[in-house]
């Protein structure tokens, strides 16, 4: 995909990776939705989703990788596994024309709740009946979108999860839900090997970006620039929105 581009276009491409990677590697998350949304703006989104896959499995793989691995897949295997169902039925939309509106209206979701940030809790009988239907809304998003925000990412916050143990839970659940993406976009015939080359390519400015992103990690104050990144996302959000129903 990335080989039959213009030299500007590729250079676009480049560049939204190395942001969306710099951003992952500076807050531990934003790599699908900076990816997707902007990309979105000049390709469709099943596309855009196409070109996300490996690179986040790679950045998402040391993420996920951890000593809390086996406790955080005891608890969360039940929604992980509602994501791939999922994923596959939100398949069906990511390729029509709901499909750009159906990403604004993702993004706005998940930006307003980053900026609201509500300090919810789940007691552990209500956290065992809604990882199933969690993971399968999760999944439809992903399927529908190419983005894993909403509502797997407030939940894993209203687990009260240490820090620690967050960051790694956050990075199994984009690793697992990418590979649904994966699945779900093979299945729909959006992953061809053009499309896996094109993602083969996109994996080097991935992974400088979130190397960069570790780096300033040390020097930014990750609170504040978490602020500016959901603005930016409600911002983002409201075109792609405004554009898929204009």
């Amino acid at each position: 995909m990335l080989a039959r581009m213009d030299t500007p276009s590729l250079a676009l491409v480049v560049a939204v990776f190395l942001l969306a990677g710099g951003v992952k590697g500076l807050i531990g998350l934003g790599l699908p939705t900076i990816s997707v949304g902007l990309l979105a703006l000049f390709m469709p989104p099943a596309e855009a989703a196409a070109l996300l896959v490996l690179p986040s499995l790679l950045t998402n793989i040391a993420q996920a990788g951890g000593p809390a691995l086996r406790p955080l897949l005891h608890r969360l295997w039940p929604m992980l596994a509602g994501l791939v169902p999922g994923a596959l039925l939100g398949g069906y939309v990511i390729g029509g024309a709901a499909a750009l509106p159906a990403l604004g209206v993702a993004l706005l979701a998940y930006a307003a709740w980053g900026l609201v940030a509500p300090p919810l809790t789940i007691a552990p009988a209500l956290e065992r009946r809604s990882a199933v239907p969690v993971g399968l809304a999760g999944g439809v998003v992903t399927g529908a979108t190419g983005v894993f925000v909403m509502p797997v990412v407030p939940w894993l916050a209203a687990l009260g999860l240490p820090r620690d143990a967050m960051v790694q839970a956050l990075g199994l659940g984009f690793l697992v839900a990418t590979l649904a993406l994966a699945l779900s976009l093979a299945w729909q015939g959006a992953l061809d090997a053009g499309r896996a080359g094109g993602s083969v390519l996109a994996v080097a400015p991935a992974l400088a970006g979130q190397w960069i992103g570790m780096r300033l990690r040390m020097r930014l104050p990750p609170s504040a620039f978490r602020r500016g990144f959901f603005l930016a996302l409600l911002a983002l959000g409201a075109a792609l929105a405004w554009r898929g129903v204009a």
